[in-house]
């Protein structure tokens, strides 16, 4: 079984200032990481939410300041391998210099049976299951236990 991961969070000021330019400008970098990263099967791109002028983030609702990112992965450790020890861990330091706070959890993992990939409605859906609900066999995050 693999393991689905929505990721969103909210830029503190919009793309191109340059107060937000390390993160935006790096997306791309992170994301060639975590295509060649042990465990990684899949991410959602969409030219359409790619933010003009951001570096290759992407952007949800058309808000470019919504930064979001959708992926699998072949376990919740491999996830978490590439999240904590290699780039994005630096950057998952400092996240609190480029986003503004988040109303509840602003990342979700599920186990992912399907064929085919995720779509990032079922990614804010179990988002939204994760802050109602909590951690359960169906949404959780990444300290989970299973319990």
């Amino acid at each position: 079984m693999t393991i689905a991961h929505f990721n969103v969070a909210r830029l503190l000021h919009p793309p191109g200032d340059p107060r937000v330019a390390e993160f935006t400008n790096n997306t791309i970098r992170v994301n060639a990481v975590a295509d060649r990263s042990p465990g990684f099967v899949w991410r959602w791109t969409d030219e359409g939410s790619t933010v003009e002028g951001s570096g290759g983030y992407q952007a949800a609702d058309a808000d470019p300041c919504l930064a979001i990112s959708l992926s699998v992965w072949e376990t919740t450790e491999a996830l978490r391998f590439f999240v904590e020890r290699t780039v994005p861990g630096a950057y998952l330091r400092r996240r609190q210099e480029w986003f503004g706070p988040w109303d509840g959890p602003n990342y979700v993992i599920w186990p992912w049976h399907s064929e085919g990939v995720p779509t990032v409605a079922e990614g804010w859906a179990r988002l939204d299951r994760l802050k109602r609900e909590g951690d359960s066999a169906e949404v959780h995050g990444f300290h989970w236990t299973g319990q």
